[in-house]
């Protein structure tokens, strides 16, 4: 998969980002020392996963969600709370991050598309932030964000702020508060940062690549809870892209997605407010246009009865002649060649040997015996021929008026 995408959809590549790849690759071997030289204590744990926490809520429920999409409002204090999580990301300014993403949106799976995913998984979980090619990012609306005082503060001080947040606040807490210095500085800073940064990015590789498509098949973005596990709840990816103005990435209840509950109690406190939410109609509606897509696969896979103005219209001594040399008889009007099926007859072969030439309606509705709807769909599969003057209107499974009379008259008698 990797070698045809990279060959037929990879444009030629002009040159390297340094800064990410040194964050790329310092950070882990930061992480990996600490691991392997300083003994993790239980409150440094702790602050790591607490500020880990922090720091994916300022990209997801802050980057994402209210910048990128608009898809609620936030108090000051709140914006300033995200704002300074997403720098902790160390993942470039918000104003850098957003653009980015609408122009994504926008593009999707296209060139235009800063993470394409038709250029291979690698591509969309870090190729793209490393490597300069001879493709631009597609336009998108920004306007909004060059008149937010907030994001083009943050914006012009960004590296101050991403290693006052990313690096010195993480290390710092834990050596002031119970001496662990190395400790911050190993777990809560670098190792906290390099699973943020593969976390992240995997909203943007394993979202594109893992699970179902429950609301629309065209692009490439999955449903998965594996994905929503990885990425703060994220992972619903699908439904994201179908109705990304929503502030839930998981519609249903049972769906895993923190950053929706911290949104919502968020609200509850007086932080946010506005949370837009797409019409439930609409996603029933594209939910249930994929379910039919699917039922009309299935249905197409199956093999049906010969249509009805296939069928040959057969005379009553043409029926008679042919039913010498083969087994057929008439139900509703349709005649039925069974010879293959006569020794399979779960009534046994005699029954419908007898009754070749016969118009077997009345025995087959009830008379004799009510067959299934199994024995109904096997029996349209030996239509051969339409009895001539047998039906008014043939279809399928229907029977004419004149025989329900009939049928009628023959049940009542037995």
């Amino acid at each position: 998969m990797f070698h045809s995408t990279w060959t037929k959809n990879f444009p030629p590549i002009v040159g390297f980002r340094w800064f990410n790849i040194g964050i790329l690759i310092i950070t882990p071997a930061i992480a990996l020392t600490g691991l392997f030289l300083v003994p993790l204590r239980s409150p440094t744990a702790w602050f790591s996963i607490m500020y880990y926490v922090y720091t994916m809520l300022g990209i997801t429920a802050g980057y994402h969600r209210l910048w990128s999409h608009r898809a609620y409002t936030a108090s000051l204090p709140l914006q300033c709370f995200l704002i300074s999580g997403g720098a902790s990301a160390v993942q470039g300014s918000c104003y850098w991050w957003a653009r980015a993403h609408r122009s994504h949106h926008r593009h999707t799976d296209t060139d235009l598309d800063p993470y394409n995913s038709k250029r291979g998984l690698l591509w969309t979980h870090i190729g793209w932030m490393i490597l300069k090619t001879t493709l631009h990012t597609g336009t998108a609306d920004i306007s909004d964000l060059r008149k937010d005082s907030l994001i083009q503060f943050q914006h012009k001080h960004y590296f101050p702020l991403t290693l006052l947040f990313g690096f010195i606040l993480p290390s710092v807490v834990p050596g002031l508060l119970w001496g662990d210095w190395w400790g911050g500085f190993f777990f809560a800073a670098a190792l906290r940062l390099t699973v943020a940064h593969h976390s992240t990015f995997c909203i943007n590789s394993i979202a594109h690549y893992l699970g179902s498509t429950p609301y629309d098949d065209r692009l490439t973005p999955r449903d998965h809870f594996l994905s929503a596990l990885l990425t703060m709840g994220e992972g619903y990816h699908n439904f994201h892209h179908q109705f990304p103005m929503d502030y839930r990435n998981a519609y249903l209840w049972y769906q895993y997605d923190p950053t929706k509950w911290f949104i919502a109690m968020c609200r509850l406190v007086g932080l946010a407010n506005n949370l837009r939410i797409f019409p439930s109609n609409e996603i029933h509606k594209s939910s249930l246009t994929m379910q039919l897509k699917a039922l009309k696969k299935a249905q197409d896979s199956i093999v049906w009865p010969t249509p009805v103005e296939e069928l040959a219209i057969v005379s009553w001594e043409t029926f008679q002649e042919e039913s010498r040399s083969r087994t057929l008889i008439i139900v509703s009007g349709f005649i039925h060649d069974v010879s293959s099926f006569v020794e399979q007859h779960p009534g046994g072969p005699h029954l419908l040997m007898k009754n070749s030439g016969h118009d077997m309606t009345a025995s087959f509705f009830g008379g004799f015996y009510t067959h299934s709807n199994a024995a109904h769909n096997l029996l349209a599969m030996m239509r051969v021929g339409i009895l001539a003057d047998g039906v008014e209107m043939p279809a399928e499974h229907v029977i004419p008026p004149s025989q329900q009379l009939y049928i009628a008259e023959r049940q009542r008698s037995c």
